[in-house]
Order: structure tokens, then C-alpha cells, then sequence
């Protein structure tokens, strides 16, 4: 049964886990499958693949999910009243951060991002540090990264270029994928390397500086 959002379904909802924590001590701390990859490089069709297979339960949380959600006052800043780049930072920094919170109530999180600088690496590092994730690189061609994006039309036409000449400069991953394969097939290659992972990652290896 899905939670439910009125008053007394979140009262019941309290109940259960106090009794839960009460009987095993602490919650498990969740595991955390990162997808770094440009825009348009497929990380979205592969994240649902793997929610879709994987024998546990994992959330698929992204930027883009907070913007379509309407998280962002984002009518406002399109029309000037506010200024991105103003929010920029605390807005990444709070959904950062937050990762870590849903993982240590125990939530298992399949995660989208664009890792745009060696700055922001090491920052993930040090905020994901001690934590199970499984860092993974998704490639794809830039020809058919601007394909793709002239053929959705929901992105603004240059930061495929943009982010494919970056996002993978500075990174070392546990796993790569070819984002020109189809969706289940990189799935499945993804969870049966997933099952033998080795920790620490190479995230928290590249933000301790022993890759």
C-alpha cells in the first residue's frame, strides 16, 4: 500500500516506524547508484530501467524532477523577478545534502546528476563519504547527444556540447555505459556489476585523493 498524504495517514506512518527503529535500533543506511552523464546522454531512460529491475526498492530522484514538480519558482525566474544565479548554489548544495538524508532513513536512491567541474566531484565526495555508491559514467556521442536534444525540445540547444566536452574530465567511475545501447540492456549490465561492487567507491576514492 502506497503512504498516504492526509493527516491521518502520516499520524499511522510515524507510529510505525517509531516502533520499527524501537525493535532493530537504527534504520540501514540506503545504497546509492549515481548516474553522471550529459544532457540528453540517456541517464533518465536507464535510471527507470534499473528501478523497473532491480530486487530492491529504489527511489529515482533528479534536478529535473524538482524543476517539472514546480519546486522552483521557476515562472518567476524566468521572467526576471528572481535571478538563477542567485538560487544557483543553495538550490544544488540543499538537493546535495539531501541525498544524504534520505539515504540515512534508509531509502535506497537511484540518482541523476551532471557533474560539471572537478569542484563539484570533490564536494559530492566529501557529502556522499562513508556511503554505499556505486559512481557510474554514461558516454554517448555528441552528434546524437544534439540529436536528441533538438528532438525533445524541453532543453536549451547547447548544453549537450557543453556538458560532453565536462562532465566526464574529471571523474573515475566503479562502471561505464555506452548511452547509444538501449535502455535495458545498459540495465542489466549495470545491476549484475552493481551486485559485485567493491567499497569504497571511486568516488569517495577521488575525493580522499587515492585515485
Amino acid at each position: 500500500m502506497l503512504p498516504r498524504s492526509n493527516r491521518s495517514g502520516v499520524g499511522q506512518a510515524w507510529v510505525c516506524r517509531s516502533e520499527k527503529k524501537g525493535q532493530s535500533g537504527s534504520m540501514p543506511t540506503g545504497k546509492i547508484i549515481l548516474l553522471n552523464g550529459a544532457s540528453s546522454s540517456g541517464k533518465s531512460s536507464i535510471a527507470r530501467s534499473v528501478q523497473a529491475k532491480i530486487e530492491a526498492p529504489f527511489w529515482h530522484i533528479s534536478i529535473d524532477h524538482l524543476r517539472d514538480a514546480g519546486v522552483l519558482p521557476s515562472t518567476r525566474i524566468r521572467s526576471g523577478e528572481f535571478k538563477w544565479a542567485d538560487l544557483r548554489r543553495a538550490f544544488f548544495s540543499g538537493f546535495e545534502d539531501s541525498l544524504v538524508a534520505y539515504a540515512r532513513a534508509g531509502n535506497n536512491l537511484i540518482v541523476e546528476y551532471i557533474i560539471e567541474d572537478g569542484e563539484s566531484l570533490q564536494r559530492l565526495g566529501e557529502i556522499l563519504k562513508g556511503m554505499d555508491v556505486f559512481f557510474v559514467g554514461i558516454h554517448c556521442l555528441l552528434n546524437e547527444l544534439e540529436r536528441r536534444e533538438i528532438a525533445r525540445g524541453d532543453r536549451p540547444v547547447g548544453d549537450a556540447r557543453r556538458d560532453h566536452d565536462a562532465v566526464h574530465r574529471h571523474c573515475v567511475y566503479d562502471f561505464e555505459l555506452d548511452g547509444m545501447l538501449p535502455p535495458d540492456a545498459n540495465a542489466e549490465k549495470l545491476i549484475s556489476f552493481w551486485r559485485r561492487r567493491n567499497l569504497p567507491s571511486a568516488l569517495e576514492n577521488l575525493a580522499l585523493g587515492e585515485t
